[in-house]
C-alpha cells in the first residue's frame, strides 16, 4: 500500500472509530498545513473541497480560512446532520481524492478534531466573505473540566452580545471532552480587539488560567475567497 494510501486509510478508520454516538450536530475542525511554495494551490483545493461539501446530504456549514500571519496554515470548519451524514462523507470518493491531493502539499498530517455543541448560536447565521475569524483551542487539566465547562458557557453567553460579533461557538471535542474549540467571527479587526478587552473576556481569562492545560491558542484567520 503506497503512503497516501495508507494516510488515507489511517484518516477514514480514526473517523469511524473516534466518536461514540452523541448529540447532533457534530462539529468538525480541521488544521492543515502546506508547504510555503504550495500556500496558493492549497487554497484553490481546500475552496473546491469547501463549496463541494456544501452540496453533500447532511451538510450543514462548510467554511476555509487561511491563517492571517501565516498563510500556508488553514483551518476546515465543517458541520454535520449527525455522525452518519459524517461517515457518508469520509467514505466518498471525493473527499479520498480531496485527501490524496492534498497529502503532496502539506507539511504536516491534517488534524481533524470532532465535536459536540456546547454553546453554540444560529448554524445558518451569517457567513461573510470578509471579517476576522478566531480559531482558539483551549484546553483545561482534565479533573476542571466541569468548571470550565461552566466558565466556556457563560463566556459564549456574553460574548454573542458583544458589538461588532457574527459568530461565537463553542463546541466540546468527542474523544477529550477537556478540550474544546472557539470559533468566532468578527466584524472588523476593531470589533475583536475591543472584544478582547471586556471585563467578561478578562474575567474568562483569569478563572481559566488555573486550569488550564496548555496554552490558550488563539489564532486569528481570514475566509478563503
Amino acid at each position: 500500500m503506497s503512503v497516501v494510501r495508507k494516510c488515507t486509510a489511517l484518516f477514514l478508520l480514526a473517523a469511524f472509530e473516534v466518536f461514540a454516538q452523541g448529540p447532533a450536530p457534530l462539529y468538525v475542525v480541521t488544521y492543515v498545513e502546506v508547504k510555503p511554495p504550495a500556500k496558493s494551490e492549497a487554497a484553490t483545493l481546500l475552496k473546491g473541497y469547501r463549496d463541494a461539501t456544501r452540496r453533500e446530504d447532511g451538510n450543514l456549514r462548510s467554511e476555509a480560512v487561511q491563517h492571517a500571519a501565516r498563510p500556508g496554515q488553514f483551518v476546515l470548519l465543517t458541520a454535520w446532520k449527525d455522525q452518519k451524514a459524517y461517515e457518508a462523507h469520509a467514505a466518498a470518493a471525493s473527499t479520498r481524492e480531496f485527501r490524496d491531493k492534498l497529502q503532496g502539499l502539506r507539511n504536516s498530517p491534517a488534524d481533524d478534531r470532532f465535536h459536540n455543541a456546547l454553546s453554540v448560536g444560529d448554524l445558518d447565521g451569517a457567513r461573510p466573505a470578509r471579517g476576522v475569524y478566531v480559531v482558539t483551542h483551549v484546553d483545561v487539566i482534565p479533573p476542571r473540566k466541569d468548571d470550565a465547562v461552566g466558565l466556556l458557557k457563560s463566556l459564549g453567553e456574553a460574548s454573542r452580545r458583544d458589538d461588532g460579533n457574527l459568530r461565537y461557538e463553542i463546541v466540546q471535542q468527542t474523544n477529550r471532552p477537556n478540550h474544546f474549540t472557539v470559533i468566532e467571527i468578527w466584524a472588523s479587526r476593531e470589533a475583536f480587539d475591543a472584544h478582547g478587552m471586556a471585563p467578561h473576556v478578562r474575567e474568562f481569562r483569569d478563572r481559566l488560567a488555573p486550569m488550564s492545560g496548555a496554552l490558550y491558542d488563539e489564532r486569528l484567520y481570514e475566509a478563503v475567497n
